[in-house]
């Protein structure tokens, strides 16, 4: 079984920017969500993945990813996913030793940034960087899925 221990936070600001270590352009599209999981499609560059995500609410979910034939992705996206698509550009910043993935989302979602670190453990203890606002990882509004159905611009 795969899992994942990750937390998400508001960003007060754009000091992060100074220390990207690269980024990468991410479009997204969900197959099914419900109350228990939600499927999704993914493509990063010419990689494409199959992920399937348990829908507990907090830190702590279940996570399986399968590689996807590329074509087959960028079918599924078009043609079977819920609209809108998520959209964003990842960027990946290393603070106290932890890798911080910071997602700035454009379409329907323009506006919105989030941080998130993902921990080996649910209890591990972290240094926040100075740019992170509040965390939101027990709010499903900042959730990738809850984001088709009720994109940002509409808060």
């Amino acid at each position: 079984m795969g899992t994942e221990i990750e937390r998400k936070y508001t960003l007060k600001n754009q000091q992060w920017r100074n220390n990207v270590e690269h980024s990468e352009r991410m479009v997204q599209g969900y197959l099914a969500g419900n109350a228990r999981a939600s499927v999704r499609i993914r493509i990063i560059g010419d990689k494409a993945n199959l992920n399937i995500k348990s829908a507990t609410l907090g830190i702590f979910r279940q996570e399986y990813e399968y590689a996807l034939p590329l074509n087959d992705a960028e079918k599924m996206l078009n043609e079977l996913c819920e609209k809108p698509l998520i959209d964003k550009v990842r960027h990946y910043v290393y603070f106290s030793g932890k890798k911080w993935e910071i997602d700035v989302f454009s379409g329907e979602n323009e506006g919105l940034v989030v941080a998130e670190v993902e921990l080996n453990d649910i209890n591990e203890a972290i240094d926040l960087p100075d740019w992170v606002e509040k965390e939101v990882s027990q709010d499903t509004r900042y959730y990738n899925v809850s984001l088709v159905k009720h994109p940002f611009k509409n808060w």
